[in-house]
């Protein structure tokens, strides 16, 4: 993910939890990012199962415990709120499940990259979203979904692999472009789906969230990251 943040608009401190459409939204995002780091910790899991040596299987042991961490807070906030997480979570299982059975990494290297650019565009978006909600949800959900150290451990291998191999390289960028067109279609089919979730996004003609021009510009964004993100491997997006 880009470290750089984007400033909340100034209408997402007037939503509370106290208006229930707001809180069905809140619940909502805050469920499809826990079920998607759930998720995310077994297909981490899975790429350790794969890594050549021993320090890159612990490495990735605590990505997955990063991210199970990451959907205890999760869950832990739901629960606060008065949901159930499990319930919760229920209806964007099939999105995230069907997500990875269409983008099965053929080997540790492509293992990596789902990691580090396709579950990134996905997070992208729901920091995008989190720009519309009160400064506690966004906070938790920009801790869930930011970028930390352990990106800087697949940045740092997949650099490695593709400086040593330049058909590595070449493979991994169409499998990056790939990812990024599965990931931006999942995101977008999640939100579709859930009118509470996209209500967080989408000025209703209140005032309150993105209009048509800030809706283009936050896919730019989402594309420039992805691009970046890229770039920092020597790779064309």
């Amino acid at each position: 993910m880009s470290d750089s943040v984007t400033p909340a608009p100034a209408t997402a401190v007037l939503r509370t939890l106290d208006d229930p459409d707001y809180r069905a939204g809140v619940v909502d995002l805050l469920s499809v990012i826990a079920y998607g780091e759930l998720s995310g910790a077994f297909a981490t899991v899975d790429d350790a199962s794969r890594a050549p040596r021993l320090d890159h299987k612990l490495a990735l042991a605590r990505m997955a415990r990063m991210d199970f961490d990451h959907y205890e807070e999760l869950a832990a906030r739901l629960r606060e709120i008065g949901a159930e997480p499990e319930s919760s979570m229920e209806p964007f299982t099939a999105a995230i499940d069907e997500w990875h059975r269409r983008t099965p990494p053929a080997d540790w290297y492509e293992g990596l990259m789902k990691a580090y650019a396709g579950s990134a565009i996905a997070n992208d978006f729901y920091a995008e979203i989190a720009r519309y909600v009160d400064p506690e949800t966004r906070a938790l959900v920009e801790r869930a979904v930011g970028a930390d150290e352990q990106d800087a451990f697949v940045k740092r291998v997949l650099a490695e692999a593709i400086a040593q191999d330049p058909r590595v390289g070449s493979r991994l960028a169409l499998w990056g472009r790939r990812l990024v067109g599965e990931a931006l279609s999942q995101a977008q089919r999640v939100a579709a789906s859930h009118d509470a979730l996209t209500a967080l996004l989408v000025d209703d003609g209140s005032g309150v969230g993105a209009d048509l021009a800030e809706l283009t510009r936050m896919f730019e964004r989402l594309t420039t990251n992805h691009s970046e993100r890229m770039q920092a491997l020597g790779l064309t997006a």
